[in-house]
C-alpha cells in the first residue's frame, strides 16, 4: 500500500482545517448573513468539498459493519441491496439466524432472481433454537457459503446478516472471518451486520455505523414486531 507523501498529508490538514473554519459558525448564525455574506460562504464550502472530492480515491471494495443495539442495522444493509441490483449488480445475501420464517424481503427480491442469491440459513433466535450444537453447525455452513461469495468475483456486493450475533455466541472466530474477507476480491463490498461487533472486526473495517436504541415500542410500550417493520 501506497504512503502518503508530506504534501498530501499536508493538504489533508489544511482541508480540514477549512473544513472546520467555515462549518464554526451555527445554522443560527448562518441566518444573520446577508445573502452576499451566505452565499461567499456556502461557495468557500464547495470549494472545500470539490477539493476532497479531487482527492479521493475513485473506487475501493468495502468492509462494512452495522451494529448497536438500535433497530435498522439490517433495514440500512438491505437499502445497500436495492441500490446495488439498481445499478445491475449481482448481489448474495447469507443470513446467519434467521430462517425459522419466511423473511418478507425474500419474496421481493424474487424480482430479481438473475441478481440476487439469497440464503436464510439460520433457524431462529438463539432462546427458541435451545440447541447450541446445532446452532454451531447452522452458523459454520452459513459461513462456508458466505465465504463462496465473498471469494466469486462475480458478486459486486456480499451481505452477511446477523454475522456480528454468530460472532459473539462464538459460533464463529473473529480470526476466521477476517481471514476469509482478506480473501475478497478488490472490488467487492461485504456487509456485516448484527450487535455486538467484535473490536477487531470494527478496526478492520472501511465503514461502521453504530446503531444506538433510543426508544423502542417492544421495551417501552410493549408492543410487538409487527410485518412490514421488524420483519
Amino acid at each position: 500500500m501506497s504512503q502518503d507523501t508530506p504534501d498530501e498529508l499536508e493538504s489533508d490538514k489544511e482541508i480540514e482545517r477549512l473544513i472546520d473554519e467555515v462549518m464554526s459558525s451555527s445554522i443560527n448564525n448562518d441566518s444573520k448573513l446577508t445573502d452576499e455574506q451566505y452565499r461567499r460562504k456556502m461557495q468557500r464550502r464547495k470549494e472545500i468539498q470539490d477539493r476532497r472530492i479531487a482527492q479521493a480515491v475513485p473506487e475501493k471494495g468495502l468492509i462494512i459493519v452495522h451494529t448497536g443495539n438500535g433497530k435498522g442495522k439490517t433495514t440500512a444493509a438491505l437499502g445497500m441491496v436495492m441500490r446495488s441490483l439498481g445499478h445491475g449488480y449481482k448481489v448474495a445475501i447469507v443470513q446467519f439466524i434467521k430462517g425459522a420464517w419466511e423473511p418478507s424481503e425474500k419474496r421481493v427480491f424474487s424480482d430479481w432472481e438473475d441478481q440476487i442469491e439469497f440464503h436464510a440459513m439460520g433457524e431462529g433466535f438463539t432462546w427458541e433454537t435451545q440447541d447450541r450444537d446445532r446452532d454451531l453447525e447452522k452458523a459454520q455452513a452459513a459461513w462456508e457459503k458466505s465465504l463462496e461469495y465473498i471469494r466469486n468475483p462475480d458478486f459486486h456486493l456480499v451481505l452477511l446478516d446477523e454475522i456480528n450475533i454468530a460472532l459473539k455466541m462464538a459460533y464463529l472466530q473473529i480470526e476466521e472471518v477476517l481471514a476469509g474477507l482478506a480473501e475478497k476480491p478488490p472490488h467487492k463490498h461485504v456487509i456485516l451486520t448484527g450487535r455486538g461487533a467484535p473490536a477487531a472486526l470494527i478496526e478492520r473495517a472501511d465503514l461502521v455505523t453504530e446503531m444506538t436504541l433510543i426508544k423502542h415500542p417492544f421495551r417501552d410500550q410493549g408492543v410487538k414486531a409487527q410485518p412490514g417493520i421488524e420483519f
